[in-house]
C-alpha cells in the first residue's frame, strides 16, 4: 500500500490533491452530522448568530478557507508540507461551500427543503469528477492515448473536440450530471446527447416547440425516469443529509 501510494500519488504530486478530497468529504459528513443534530436540538452545537439576530451559515467561513487554501495552494506548489495544510484547508472550505450550494443558487435559507437537496448532489458529483482525476483520469479522455499518439498533436485535439460536443450536447439537452461525467470518462455523454431532450432543456425549448409528438414523447420518458430514480434518489439524500421540511 505504501509503495503503491509513493509511486502514484506522491511522486506525481497529487498528493495535494488526495488530502483536500479527503477532507472535503469528511467536512461535508462532519457538517451534515452537526447540522442534524442541531436540528434535532441534541448534543452541544448551536447555530452561530452574530448582532441583531444575524445567522451566520457555514458558507460564509468556508469562503475564507477556500480563498486561503487556494491562494497558498498557487504560492506551496505540489510538494511540501505547505502544500498539504493549504490542500486541507481548501478541501474543507470547498466542503462546507458545497454544503449550502442551494443556499448560493436560490439566495435563500433552503437547506431543510426540498431545493436543498442539490447540495448533496453537487458535492457527491464534486466528490466523483475529482475522484476520477486523482484516479488518473484526464479531461475529455486524453489520457486514453498511447504515448505515440499524445505525440500526434491532431489527434488529440479531435478527440478532445468530438468529446466536448458530446458533452455540450447532453448538456443542452437537460442532462448535466452525464455531461460533467463524460468530460472525464470518454464518450459517455453520448448516451445524453443522442437520446431525446428533457422537456424544458434549451435543445426541447428550440427543436420540440413545433413538434408535439416529440415533446410528448420527451415528457413522457422524463416522468418515467423520474418516477423511476425518484424514490431511490430521495431516500438516498434523506440518509446522508437529512428528510427536507414537508
Amino acid at each position: 500500500m505504501g509503495h503503491w501510494l509513493g509511486r502514484n500519488i506522491v511522486e506525481p504530486g497529487k498528493l495535494p490533491l488526495l488530502l483536500a478530497l479527503t477532507a472535503f468529504v469528511m467536512t461535508f459528513l462532519v457538517t451534515r452530522v452537526i447540522t442534524r443534530l442541531i436540528r434535532a436540538g441534541k448534543g452541544p452545537f448551536r447555530n452561530v448568530s452574530g448582532g441583531s439576530g444575524l445567522h451566520v451559515h457555514h458558507v460564509v467561513p468556508g469562503v475564507v478557507l477556500m480563498v486561503v487554501g487556494g491562494f497558498g495552494a498557487v504560492a506551496a506548489g505540489r510538494h511540501g508540507f505547505a502544500a498539504a495544510v493549504c490542500a486541507v484547508l481548501f478541501g474543507t472550505g470547498a466542503g462546507l461551500v458545497l454544503d449550502e450550494f442551494a443556499l448560493v443558487l436560490h439566495l435563500d435559507d433552503v437547506y431543510w427543503t426540498e431545493q436543498g437537496r442539490k447540495s448533496v448532489e453537487i458535492v457527491v458529483l464534486t466528490a466523483a469528477l475529482v475522484g476520477l482525476v486523482l484516479a488518473g483520469s484526464s479531461p475529455f479522455g486524453v489520457n486514453e492515448l498511447t504515448p505515440d499518439e499524445l505525440h500526434n498533436r491532431g489527434l488529440v485535439g479531435t478527440t478532445v473536440g468530438i468529446n466536448f460536443l458530446i458533452a455540450l450536447f447532453a448538456l443542452v439537452k437537460g442532462k448535466p450530471r452525464i455531461a460533467l461525467i463524460g468530460v472525464l470518462v470518454p464518450f459517455v455523454a453520448i448516451v445524453g446527447a443522442v437520446r431525446l431532450a428533457r422537456p424544458g432543456s434549451p435543445w426541447a425549448r428550440r427543436f420540440y416547440r413545433h413538434r408535439r409528438r416529440a415533446l410528448a414523447k420527451a415528457r413522457a420518458r422524463a416522468q418515467r425516469h423520474d418516477r423511476r430514480w425518484e424514490a431511490v434518489r430521495n431516500r438516498l439524500h434523506d440518509l446522508v443529509a437529512g428528510a427536507p421540511d414537508r
